[in-house]
């Protein structure tokens, strides 16, 4: 009863007194000088930005790519200069080559045109704080880590305006927001994490970030499954620091919308395809040729590269009686590589159609010119994408816009925005597993001229909606806020 009666009369009002000088002489001073800090940069930086423009900062490490990003990259810079040409162009990247071997290498693979003078490269030296072979465990974790790491590092060596993130690292937005102080707007192309990642572990799947050891053990399945939700948490706090968030599709917005719980700031913005300029090809596949199947992907595990394998063994099972016209069917991989495990990849393709004996029937062509891949889609006849749960997909756009009767694997980006499969209004295949890859190439093979003219004539009018100008007006229109001087 005696410490009942010291504790309230003497210990608490000490412990209030305390807590009280703490925050007069500590907390609120620190605060004053935090406001006061705050304000001086935010005054210092709108006089500069009135006086010489934007100073935009893209962040996109890898901008000498070649793939599907990095097309959203310059496009998008593109279309910032046309609208605000007083603006000031940053990109922070990993990549050492020349500015005007980058440029020159973004307009012929994209034929997308920048002049040198219009950029600006901030040089990061920390690169191997993101890439996925420095965290063999927790690589979700420690990779979105070293997002800040290197973000940290952009940061330091260039204070921008605006940041704009194009390549989904969202663990770098609060250091822009809160120690920056300028606007952050993303382009998301895939979530970190996705609700379909948390299941596949659940169900104990072996697939490419779900190893065998893990899937086999019911222990080793419920510590990934609460590893992912704890990461899925962290994700959506990050996320939510964007004041403008852009996905590339419907299936990525629906994802991004239940992680990070930003719908209002989310807009869709489809991703730049090349349909203008591919609509107007002509097909000069002759009766003779070869019948070419085209794949168009970054030589990525994502993109799934053995599955398209295995559907050619099974199409050569199913015409195992019809030697002609197995012998005249070729598939054609065409990607490029980012760096030695990507060449190693393509060498390991190489094994496994050696080993399933269709090596006869498949060609390889890496880092291929914007040239070579117009003749191609002029002299296949059908294309071909396994990529699960593939964000969008803008390769099978491109196919489509081209000409080519695509088959798609069916999930993601390809089932939700692009391929429809009704037979009144067919635009191309969907399919899961090999056999039914190969299924319906023999399908699409055995079909008549009138046929096959329909289904091109459909898919082209359904490209119009992912055109580069679309994009443009509406990545314009999101950005719109982050533009304004208030």
């Amino acid at each position: 009863m005696l410490i009942e009666i010291i504790t309230l009369v003497v210990i608490l009002p000490m412990m209030f007194l305390g807590v009280l000088l703490f925050g007069t002489f500590v907390i609120i001073p620190c605060a004053f000088i935090f406001a006061s800090w705050y304000m001086r940069i935010k005054e210092r930086k709108l006089q500069r930005r009135t006086r010489d423009g934007a100073n935009v900062a893209f962040f996109h490490p890898y901008c000498n790519g070649g793939g599907g990003g990095e097309r959203v990259l310059w496009v998008a810079i593109k279309a910032l200069l046309a609208k605000y040409p007083d603006t000031n162009i940053y990109i922070y990247t990993v990549e050492t080559a020349e500015p005007t071997t980058i440029l020159n290498k973004v307009q012929n693979q994209f034929n997308v045109k920048v002049e040198p003078e219009q950029i600006n490269f901030i040089r990061l030296s920390m690169g191997k704080a993101i890439e996925a072979k420095t965290y063999p465990y927790f690589t979700l974790l420690l990779q979105s880590l070293g997002t800040m790491v290197l973000g940290m590092e952009a940061f330091m060596k260039f204070n921008p305006d605006i940041y704009i993130d194009t390549m989904g690292c969202a663990f770098t937005y609060p250091i822009y927001r809160y120690l920056a102080q300028c606007p952050v707007g993303c382009y998301t192309h895939y979530p970190t994490i996705t609700s379909a990642m948390m299941r596949r572990v659940k169900h104990r799947l072996i697939t490419y970030n779900n190893s065998s050891v893990i899937a086999r053990n019911p222990i080793l399945t419920w510590c990934k499954l609460l590893y992912y939700k704890i990461f899925g948490w962290l994700y959506g706090v990050v996320g939510r620091q964007a004041d403008v968030v852009m996905v590339n599709g419907s299936w990525t917005e629906e994802h991004i919308n239940e992680l990070w719980d930003c719908s209002l700031n989310t807009h869709r913005v489809y991703p730049p395809c090349e349909v203008n300029e591919l609509k107007k090809l002509r097909s000069l596949v002759k009766e003779s040729d070869p019948i070419r199947i085209l794949s168009v992907a970054q030589f990525r595990p994502e993109k799934d590269h053995p599955l398209m394998l295995q559907a050619m063994y099974e199409l050569r099972n199913l015409l195992i009686k019809n030697e002609v016209l197995w012998n005249k069917i070729r598939l054609v991989l065409v990607g490029s590589c980012r760096n030695a495990e990507d060449e190693e990849r393509v060498r390991n393709l190489k094994d496994l159609a050696k080993h399933l004996a269709i090596d006869e029937n498949v060609q390889f062509i890496v880092n291929a010119p914007y040239s070579t891949l117009l003749n191609l889609y002029q002299n296949s006849t059908l294309a071909i994408h396994a990529m699960w749960n593939e964000h969008f997909g803008i390769s099978v756009v491109e196919c489509m816009a081209a000409g080519l009767i695509t088959v798609a694997h069916k999930s993601g980006g390809p089932l939700a925005d692009i391929v429809e499969t009704s037979q009144a209004s067919r635009t191309g295949f969907l399919a899961s597993e090999a056999d039914e890859y190969a299924r319906a190439i023999l399908e699409v093979i055995a079909m008549s001229n009138e046929e096959k003219k329909r289904i091109i004539e459909a898919a082209r009018a359904s490209v119009d909606r992912f055109s580069e100008k679309e994009f443009e007006k509406s990545f314009l229109r999101a950005v719109e806020p982050l533009m304004r001087l208030d």
